[in-house]
């Protein structure tokens, strides 16, 4: 490689949840697991095993439902604070390697490696060094893509789960291009992707010859990134220590969610999860907002912005839930969910305002 190219890898957790339960409880190894609530109490897979995988079973899907397709599944409450000890210890591996590390979520990030404290002048083998590493000090394993740039990294590491290793080389980014469907692309889910058929695009490269304002009118605002991305020209860097301005999660679903108690337990999960992020860094936020991106591919965001700032996770998820009222779900399909938090502010202690009703995780 050239000293103008990158070398990026991004690393994903082998179903992570999953696997730290299967790891430190001996008799779930080898059974279809299921982290999440309870059927009985509206709960909602959060994160699946391989072996329940293959039954059907993914996250986001009613836990009854999950029942139905694997009647053998055993389900088991998530421990957070079990799975943040062990995101932590791995993110203290990709440190020790180099300082370009930038999370996603608790079970994946980049790492930019092109200049590297391991002295490694090829990118395969520090992610070969990575992924034994982090096998031996946590006895999880984890996949990882190898590439010039985060878009093929990240389509690569998920390309040989689990416990897979991908590698596109710079010369061989055009042969790996021209094998993927359109839907690989970043931003592309079930119904963009259905409108890019219906204009004659099925496979990735076919965007990059694609009529711009045809392109346009199917995708709007997409259109000009996913025409880049067709060309595997991605320049983004991989960014560490960003300051925090918001937190917020979402999650685009295989299937759409149709029924208003899973999606009420999706956004209630998130906002939770902001909460906990800013207990992490010692903040407080103002502002709580709900995305919701219905089958159609309309999306609506809601926001409240309080006088005081909180970290409660009561309070938060209350206010997500209260905002998603103000939306369609449950009348309509729904493809994409998230939940954020904005206005932040240090701060030791909560001084959001009591008395909001909260609703069980």
């Amino acid at each position: 490689m050239t000293a103008d190219i990158r070398r990026i890898i991004h690393v994903d957790m082998d179903a992570f949840y999953a696997s730290v339960e299967q790891r430190d409880d001996p008799t779930l190894r080898g059974k279809p697991v299921a982290v999440g609530g309870q059927p009985g109490s509206r709960g909602v897979v959060a994160a699946s095993s391989y072996e329940a995988r293959a039954f059907g079973v993914r996250s986001a899907m009613p836990m009854a439902r999950a029942l139905r397709l694997c009647p053998n599944l055993v389900i088991v409450r998530p421990d957070f604070q079990r799975y943040r000890a062990a995101s932590q210890r791995i993110l203290e591996i990709f440190r020790s390697c180099t300082p370009l590390v930038e999370p996603l979520s608790l079970d994946e990030a980049y790492l930019d490696v092109t200049v590297n404290r391991w002295g490694e002048p090829l990118a395969t083998s520090v992610a070969k060094r990575l992924k034994q590493r982090i096998l031996e000090e946590t006895r999880l394993t984890a996949s990882a893509g190898v590439a010039p740039n985060k878009f093929l990294a990240k389509i690569a590491s998920g390309w040989q789960k689990p416990d897979g290793l991908t590698v596109i080389s710079p010369g061989r980014v055009e042969a790996f291009l021209q094998q993927l469907p359109v839907d690989a692309l970043w931003g592309v889910g079930p119904v963009t992707a259905g409108k890019l058929r219906k204009i004659g695009i099925e496979r990735l490269v076919e965007v990059r010859a694609a009529d711009p304002d045809l392109l346009r009118r199917a995708v709007g605002s997409l259109a000009d990134v996913l025409q880049r991305l067709a060309l595997g020209d991605d320049p983004r860097p991989v960014v560490p220590n960003r300051p925090a301005k918001s937190s917020s999660s979402e999650n685009t679903y295989n299937e759409d969610l149709l029924a208003l108690d899973a999606i009420r337990a999706e956004i209630d999960r998130m906002a939770r999860g902001c909460a906990a992020w800013l207990a992490r860094k010692g903040l407080l936020a103002r502002t709580v907002t709900i995305k919701v991106r219905y089958a159609g591919f309309t999306t609506v965001t809601r926001s409240h912005t309080a006088a005081m700032p909180t970290r409660d996770a009561n309070a938060i998820a209350a206010r997500a839930l209260s905002l998603l009222d103000r939306t369609e779900a449950g009348r309509r399909p729904v493809r994409l969910l998230g939940a954020g938090v904005h206005g932040l502010a240090e701060g030791d202690a909560d001084i959001g305002a009591p008395g909001v009703l909260g609703f069980d995780g």
